[in-house]
C-alpha cells in the first residue's frame, strides 16, 4: 500500500470518531446498521402492544409498525440535521441522536385505547406533543432546575430501566413461556461473548462493529438451532407506503391532558439522553442549544408519528449506550441507519426480517450497552461532587424518586396527583431531584464554584 492510500485509509477511519464528515459507505453503514438492530425491537413492541389493545387486523398492524419506522428514521435525521430557526434556535441536536417509539406512551395508551380506540390515542399524541414545544422553547429559561446533580440522577435512573429491559430480554422475553431457557441464556451468552472478545481484541472496523457482528452470528445461531420464526417474513408484503392519516384521530380532553404530562417525561428522558452521547462522545455535557433542540425535534417526531399513525418518539437510550461503548459519533455513519429505517417503513418484509431476531439475540447486543447509559449518569453526577449537601440531596432523589416509583403499590391511597408522579421512575427522580434539589440550596462555596463551572460547560 503506498504512502498517500495509507494516509487516506487513517483519515477515514479518523472521521467516526468526529462529528462531521463522510466515511466511506462501506464504513458507515455497519456501524448505523448496528444502531438499527439494537433498537429495532424496541421501537416496534409499542405499536404491537397499542395495536392489540385496539384489536386491530393484520393489515392495520403492519401500517402502523411500517409508519413507526419511517417515523423513526425520519426524526432522526433532523436530529443529525437541524432545521435552524434563525441564528440561536434549531430543531435537532446536530448530534449522533437515534429516535424511536417510546415506551413511557404505552400504560397511559392502553387506558386511552380501551375507552376510545387508536383515534383517541393518535389525537392524544398530536396535541400533548405541545407540552415539549413549550420546554424546548423555554428550556432557556428553565435549565437552571436541570443541574448535572439532577440529570445525572435521571440518567441513572433511565439506566437502570434499561438494565432491566435487557435482562428481560437475554433471558427471552418476560412472561413467555420458555422465558430464562438454557437455549435464550446459551445465545445471549454467545452474543455477549462475541462483542466483548471483539471490544477486548478486534480493531479497526471489526471492533467498532461488534454490536453487529454479534447480532448476526447469534441471529443465524439461532436460525439453525430452529429458534427463528419465518412465518412473519413470509407473510409480510414487498412493498407499501406508510399512509398519513390511515386512522382518523380522535381529540379526547383526558386523553390529551394525560399525555401532555406524559410528553413532561419523555423530554426528562431526551434530557438525559442528549447529556449521555455529549458526555460519552465529547466529554463535556450538552448545550443548551443542543438540549434545546433535541427535545423540540422530539416533540416534532412525536406530532409526525400522531400524523402517520404511529406512537411518539423519544431519544433512544441504546443508542447512547452504543456511543459510549465504541465512541463513534460520526452523523453520517448514523444517518445510514437512520435511511435503512426509513426504507424498511416502504418494504415491509425487510421490516419483518429485523423483527424476528430472537429476544435473546438481542438481549446479549443490549445488556452491555444499557450499563454504559448507568455509568454516563454516574459520571455526571460525579462531575458536581459528593459533598455532604450533594449525598443528602441524591440520597433523597432515589429513595423516593426510584424507589417509590418502583413499587406503586405503596401510594396508591395518596392522592391521584402524587400515585401519577409516581407512576414513572424517570419523571419521578426527576422532579423530586428538582424539588430536593431547590429545598437544600448550595451553601458551601467549593460546591458553588464547581456547580458554576459545570453549569458554564453547558
Amino acid at each position: 500500500m503506498t504512502a498517500p492510500a495509507s494516509q487516506e485509509k487513517e483519515r477515514d477511519k479518523a472521521l467516526i470518531y468526529q462529528l462531521e464528515g463522510r466515511p466511506p459507505l462501506s464504513t458507515a453503514l455497519p456501524l448505523g446498521l448496528q444502531h438499527v438492530l439494537a433498537m429495532f425491537t424496541s421501537n416496534l413492541a409499542p405499536i404491537l402492544i397499542i395495536a392489540a389493545a385496539c384489536s386491530l387486523s393484520g393489515a392495520d398492524t403492519v401500517m402502523m409498525v411500517q409508519c413507526a419506522m419511517f417515523v423513526s428514521g425520519l426524526t432522526t435525521f433532523i436530529q443529525l440535521y437541524p432545521i435552524r430557526l434563525g441564528r440561536r434556535t434549531q430543531i435537532g441536536a446536530n448530534l449522533p441522536i437515534v429516535m424511536g417509539t417510546s415506551f413511557a406512551f404505552v400504560p397511559t395508551a392502553s387506558t386511552v385505547a380501551a375507552t376510545g380506540g387508536i383515534g383517541a390515542v393518535l389525537g392524544a399524541s398530536i396535541l400533548g406533543s405541545l407540552t415539549e414545544v413549550v420546554i424546548g422553547f423555554f428550556y432557556k429559561y428553565i435549565r437552571r432546575f436541570f443541574p448535572p446533580l439532577v440529570v445525572g440522577s435521571t440518567l441513572i435512573t433511565i439506566g437502570v430501566n434499561l438494565l432491566t429491559v435487557g435482562v428481560s430480554y437475554f433471558a427471552g422475553g418476560a412472561g413467555k413461556p420458555d422465558y430464562g431457557a438454557p437455549e435464550n441464556l446459551f445465545l445471549g451468552f454467545l452474543v455477549l461473548i462475541i462483542i466483548i472478545v471483539l471490544q477486548r481484541f478486534g480493531r479497526g472496523l471489526v471492533k467498532n462493529s461488534a454490536i453487529l457482528i454479534g447480532l448476526a452470528a447469534g441471529y443465524i445461531t439461532a436460525a439453525l438451532m430452529g429458534r427463528v420464526d419465518p412465518s412473519p417474513i413470509v407473510d409480510a408484503g414487498w412493498f407499501a407506503l406508510p399512509i398519513p392519516l390511515y386512522f382518523k384521530p380522535i381529540f379526547s380532553l383526558p386523553a390529551v391532558l394525560g399525555f401532555a404530562a406524559l410528553f413532561v417525561v419523555s423530554g426528562l428522558e431526551t434530557i438525559g439522553n442528549t447529556s449521555g452521547i455529549t458526555i460519552a462522545g465529547f466529554d463535556r455535557e450538552a448545550t443548551e442549544r443542543e438540549t434545546s433542540g433535541a427535545i423540540l425535534a422530539d416533540a416534532l417526531g412525536s406530532t409526525t408519528a400522531g400524523i402517520f399513525n404511529a406512537l411518539p418518539n423519544t431519544a433512544f437510550g441504546q443508542n447512547a449506550g452504543i456511543v459510549a461503548m465504541t465512541g463513534v459519533v460520526n452523523k453520517f455513519c448514523i444517518a445510514t441507519g437512520a435511511f435503512v429505517l426509513m426504507i424498511s417503513g416502504f418494504f415491509p418484509k425487510l421490516g419483518a426480517i429485523f423483527s424476528a431476531i430472537p429476544d435473546a439475540v438481542l438481549g446479549g447486543a443490549v445488556i452491555s450497552v444499557f450499563g454504559m447509559i448507568l455509568i454516563n449518569g454516574i459520571k455526571m453526577v460525579s462531575k458536581a461532587g459528593f459533598s455532604e449537601r450533594n449525598v443528602l440531596v441524591l440520597s433523597i432523589t432515589f429513595a423516593l424518586g426510584l424507589g417509590l416509583a418502583n413499587h406503586p403499590e405503596a401510594v396508591q391511597q395518596l392522592p391521584a396527583a402524587l400515585r401519577f408522579l409516581f407512576s414513572d421512575s424517570v419523571a419521578a427522580t426527576c422532579i423530586v431531584g428538582i424539588v430536593v434539589n431547590l429545598l437544600f440550596p448550595l451553601r458551601d462555596q467549593a460546591d458553588i464554584e464547581r456547580a458554576r463551572q459545570a453549569m458554564s460547560d453547558t
